[in-house]
């Protein structure tokens, strides 16, 4: 078992070439850059749909700026005579009017302001509104997919504590959902990560921390994640410094299911050596109402007290 434990690796490599910042980032993402992907092995459906919004939306007003761009040149090319109310005195003002008229075709609004009347031009924009009606159907579609897409959105508190519990120490962190979701029959898993000296060699060791409770059945309010230091805990006996000398961070996998979509959600976070807080405890995030109701301050998640 031990022997197990020793060479457990949870998919992060034990092989240690040089100092990391941190293996997880606040954002829940692994810090990790891919070089060397060609096009060929990009999937654009699910590229697109785990895009952040402002990247998405960026992208999504460049194709269209640029899809209107290239009709309006065809059309200039065949001539904005062929554009019934276009025409006007500069090219500037042509290819403006251009323009216009590809965003009207390929949106299928058509105003009337301005219309095709050659072969060429009404060739030209029975290709663009057929082009427009798949881009829009496109659009549609990624647009559905990121709303329906689910995720969970778990407050994490700041900092960890290492602070008195029971009689002894324990190192706790506190979480929220953000959310107004239900979420329900959540998991914690909790890893510590240090950068051991192996025979001469630095290399990397995992091991999964005991929790006080690992799971919870329902989660409206906050939940404190203990993980007690008693003797037979990787942390019994270390100090801040011991934790700075062994590159220590915890990593934390959330997993619970989500009543809105029937689907199992993942959150992940981490904590370095030093956002260890030693000492205070968690402030109370959640109040009782004179009516009976229960307030939960969820930007309250972090909020420390002096330890009593």
């Amino acid at each position: 078992m031990d022997m197990q434990k020793a060479t457990f690796d949870p998919g992060l490599t034990q092989k240690y070439v040089g100092p990391l910042t941190r293996v997880i980032n606040n954002d829940g993402n692994f810090n990790v850059r891919r070089r060397g992907v060609k096009w060929q092995h990009i999937n654009l459906y699910t590229h697109l749909i785990n895009l952040s919004w402002p990247k998405f939306l960026a992208i999504v007003f460049f194709a269209y700026a640029a899809a209107n761009v290239f009709f309006a040149s065809i059309y200039v090319l065949v001539g904005t005579q062929q554009l019934r109310g276009a025409d006007a005195p500069t090219a500037a003002a042509r290819f403006l009017n251009a323009f216009f008229f590809s965003a009207q075709t390929i949106s299928t609004v058509g105003y009337g302001s301005m219309a095709p009347s050659g072969v060429a031009a009404n060739s030209v924009a029975a290709i663009e509104a057929m082009f427009g009606l798949m881009g829009f159907a496109l659009a549609t579609g990624l647009l559905f997919g990121r709303f329906s897409k689910p995720s969970a959105k778990i407050g994490f508190s700041k900092n960890m504590l290492w602070t008195p519990y029971q009689d002894g120490f324990s190192l706790q962190f506190r979480i929220v959902n953000l959310r107004v979701n239900s979420l329900m029959e959540l998991q914690a898993t909790v890893m510590l990560m240090t950068v051991q000296d192996v025979g001469g060699e630095l290399k990397r060791d995992f091991k999964i921390l005991d929790l006080e409770r690992p799971s919870v059945v329902f989660f409206p309010l906050t939940w404190t994640i203990v993980h007690p230091i008693d003797p037979q805990s990787p942390l019994s006996g270390k100090t801040a410094a011991d934790l700075k000398n062994m590159r220590v961070e915890f990593l934390i996998l959330i997993k619970g299911f989500d009543e809105t979509f029937s689907q199992t959600v993942h959150a992940r976070y981490s904590y370095r050596y030093d956002e260890v807080h030693w000492g205070g405890r968690f402030a109370p995030a959640f109040s009782i109402e004179p009516s009976g109701d229960v307030v939960l301050d969820v930007d309250r998640v972090g909020d420390l007290v002096s330890q009593s």
